[in-house]
């Protein structure tokens, strides 16, 4: 079954391009520091990517609770939930760069496409044990002398602030690369992985490790904009569930907190059972 996602790919597209609109910096080796950059975007792009014009809302979220000085941490935890509540995982889905680039990774051909494997539904409850513990316990215990917890995920796991950020500053910046160390190895080592896996695997990351993903994901049946199914139209043929590659049967959990809500169950129903909008919506 075929489903045309060139569309929704334009639309990530153009929202990557906008949220990273910094063009100079791609060219100077320096990231932007305006006042744009004091506000967060819904989806995971790093704070320095060269042409980033916001602020990650993971990033951000680990220095406010790695700060001595709380200030910021309620618009940080405001601004996620708000976005949480409203969207949900459609923020994964459509307003994600990281999620494009493995989106256009897992139309590579490959033998053996990777659905599920044994441990599957368990490995996916990683990304929750990483937001506790590298967002939010980490930054919050482990401090240097002055009370400052740094960025855990951001400083060891994140793949996506590896690929947009740490590699454009290394090439850019000669002083940079002569300061390249074991962390930079070991970040690259784990983008090289995660990029392997999503020419196999669909969304690797947002399966597995994304703590964006999980935040979003705990929103997923209460947000605004959600999906439903209409019982009486369903006909249970069974290929909204064939056809997700996050691997969510709607028929049973049309808001599972796996939803990325990308639309293929919705455009591959026959009989226009699968629906989307705002939550009491007929």
């Amino acid at each position: 079954m075929k489903i045309n996602e060139w569309p929704r790919h334009g639309i990530q597209a153009l929202w990557a391009a906008l949220t990273n609109s910094h063009i100079s910096g791609f060219v100077t080796g320096k990231i932007y520091t305006g006042k744009l950059k004091n506000v967060c975007v819904p989806g995971l792009n790093c704070y320095s990517c060269p042409g980033a014009r916001g602020a990650c809302p993971i990033g951000s979220l680990q220095a406010v609770i790695g700060s001595w000085n709380f200030k910021m941490a309620y618009y940080v935890a405001g601004f996620l939930i708000f976005v949480g509540a409203l969207l949900g995982r459609l923020v994964c889905g459509f307003l994600c760069p990281f999620g494009l680039i493995q989106d256009l990774l897992n139309k590579i051909p490959f033998p053996k496409k990777i659905r599920t494997f044994r441990g599957d539904k368990l490995l996916r409850k990683l990304k929750y044990v990483i937001f506790l513990v590298f967002v939010i316990l980490l930054p919050m215990f482990v401090v240097d002398i002055m009370g400052q917890g740094a960025p855990y995920f951001c400083k060891l796991i994140c793949p996506a602030g590896t690929l947009e950020g740490g590699i454009p500053l290394v090439l850019l910046n000669k002083s940079m690369r002569s300061a390249v160390g074991w962390l930079y190895m070991w970040k690259n080592t784990i983008l090289v992985i995660t990029i392997i896996l999503s020419i196999m695997i669909y969304r690797p990351f947002c399966k597995y490790i994304c703590p964006l993903g999980a935040f979003y994901s705990v929103f997923n049946k209460v947000s605004v904009f959600r999906y439903r199914v209409d019982k009486e139209k369903c006909v249970h043929c069974g290929k909204c569930r064939n056809i997700c590659q996050m691997e969510v049967d709607p028929t049973e959990d049309p808001n599972s907190t796996e939803c990325i809500r990308c639309g293929r169950c919705k455009k591959i129903c026959p009989t226009q059972a699968i629906r989307c909008g705002l939550a009491g919506k007929p």
